[in-house]
Parts: C-alpha cells; sequence; structure tokens
C-alpha cells in the first residue's frame, strides 16, 4: 500500500467480524500505513465479511479459517502465514467470548462451563496466538490485544468477562516479560464502549454507552478510528519502549471517581 510507517511489514490479524469491528478499525489503520496483512475467520457465518473486508487491504490479502480454540488450527494458520509471507511483525488479537446467559444476572452464579470457556477464548487464545507467531518474529515486532475497563472494576453485567479481561491483562505483561528478550513487545487496548455487534450482546450496553458520554473528561464516547489510530502506534517504531501495559483509549473516563 506504497511508503507509511509500517512498509515492509506483515500483520496478522484475528477477529475481525464486519466493519464495525474494532479490528478491523486497527487493520484499516495498519493497512494505510503500508503493512501487509494476514485475517483469520471462525466459522463460514463470518467468512464471507471477513473475505470483504480483506479485499479492501489488496486483491491478495490472504483470509484462512482457524479457531483459536484449536492449537491445530493455530498451527496451520501459521503455516499459512509463513508459505505466504515469511515473517510476522505485528499480530492483533481482538477475541472474546462468553455464553450470552453469563453476560446477564449475577457473576456468582457463572457456571464452571461458561467461565472456562470465557478464559479459553478470552485470555489463553492470546497465549496460544503468541506462542505459535513468536518464531516467525526474529526481527521483533508488536503484539496487541484489546482489554476493557470491567477488567480493572466491576461493571453490571459484563460479569466473567471481566474477570477474564483481568487474565488476559495479566498475560499481557507475562508475555511481555517472557517475549521481549526477542525484541517482541506485547500491550493491550482497553477502548471504551463502542458501538459493535459484540458490544450489543451485553445487557445493559446502551445505558453504559449513555453513562461514559455523560462521565467522561472529553464529554463523548470514543470512535473507532481513534481505537486504530492507537493500534497504529503501538505497531509503530514510535512505541518501541512501550511494553505490558493497558493503554486506556476511553476519552478519560477510567481517571473519574465519581
Amino acid at each position: 500500500m506504497g511508503g507509511g510507517i509500517l512498509s515492509g511489514r506483515v500483520g496478522v490479524v484475528f477477529g475481525v467480524a464486519n466493519k464495525r469491528s474494532i479490528a478491523w478499525a486497527i487493520a484499516q489503520a495498519w493497512s494505510a500505513a503500508g503493512a501487509r496483512l494476514v485475517f483469520n475467520y471462525q466459522g463460514e457465518r463470518v467468512r464471507a465479511n471477513v473475505e470483504e473486508l480483506a479485499a479492501e487491504c489488496g486483491p491478495d490479502t490472504p483470509v484462512a479459517q482457524c479457531d483459536v480454540s484449536r492449537d491445530d488450527e493455530i498451527a496451520g494458520f501459521f503455516d499459512l502465514v509463513r508459505s505466504r509471507a515469511g515473517r510476522v511483525d505485528l499480530v492483533l488479537h481482538s477475541v472474546a467470548f462468553a455464553p450470552r446467559e453469563a453476560l446477564e444476572g449475577r457473576f456468582v452464579d457463572t457456571t464452571r462451563q461458561a467461565f472456562a470457556v470465557a478464559h479459553d477464548i478470552s485470555a489463553y487464545s492470546l497465549v496460544a496466538v503468541s506462542r505459535a507467531a513468536a518464531p516467525l518474529m526474529a526481527e521483533g515486532g508488536s503484539i496487541v490485544t484489546l482489554s476493557y475497563y470491567g477488567a480493572e472494576k466491576v461493571v453490571p453485567h459484563y460479569n466473567v468477562m471481566g474477570v477474564a479481561k483481568a487474565a488476559l491483562e495479566a498475560s499481557v505483561r507475562y508475555l511481555a516479560h517472557d517475549l521481549g528478550p526477542q525484541r517482541i513487545r506485547v500491550n493491550a487496548i482497553s477502548a471504551g464502549p463502542v458501538n459493535t455487534l459484540a458490544a450489543r450482546g451485553i445487557s445493559g450496553f446502551m445505558e453504559m454507552y449513555k453513562h461514559y458520554e455523560a462521565h467522561a473528561p472529553l464529554k463523548r464516547n470514543v470512535t473507532l478510528e481513534e481505537v486504530g489510530q492507537t493500534g497504529l502506534f503501538l505497531a509503530s517504531d514510535g512505541s518501541a519502549g512501550i511494553t505490558g501495559q493497558t493503554i486506556y483509549v476511553d476519552s478519560g473516563y477510567s481517571v473519574m471517581g465519581m
């Protein structure tokens, strides 16, 4: 995509579902800055959407099935990346899931199965993807994942996903320690509420959205483009000294006490 601050770099993108995905906003920013991308999709339901969006990054942009809860599919995905690009410089992990019933009612009623599924897909998958990507990141690089304030404070109805995001943020710190000697940086973006398909699965999301707008210092919600630009910063050499961090992009909401 011509010259840019990410020119010549290869990025893999996990978690694009549609054009309103935070992952897509970051992928667009990476592509516009010159990165070549490889996208995953999970299941035929989203395949056509991901293929259509990936084509906007270039007609030959690879798209491949990869269920991040399956180690064999992760290995197969990175085999494809190796054959098509030979290296990885950037990883975007935007994957989270919990059963809908676990995002309603009380956290104390979370089932053992829902707890396990939420942590496997929302937190452990970052570990699995990072482990598979690291051998291809011979020149170092940047791994970026997506969190939310519910990892740090109680957000009604976020429930087990908040606990899984807390595990995700802890994983970022431990991965940063392990991969730092390879010059691989690992960071999380904690975005304010964005009206995505995933967000609408949380009970009371619109009330949360309006609450942020009223109480954040900037008196507004963040945009997808703003989150995308933060993802670009964390992928660029401008953030070369930053690792193991959770960066808040939430119009300042997280600094407020009341």
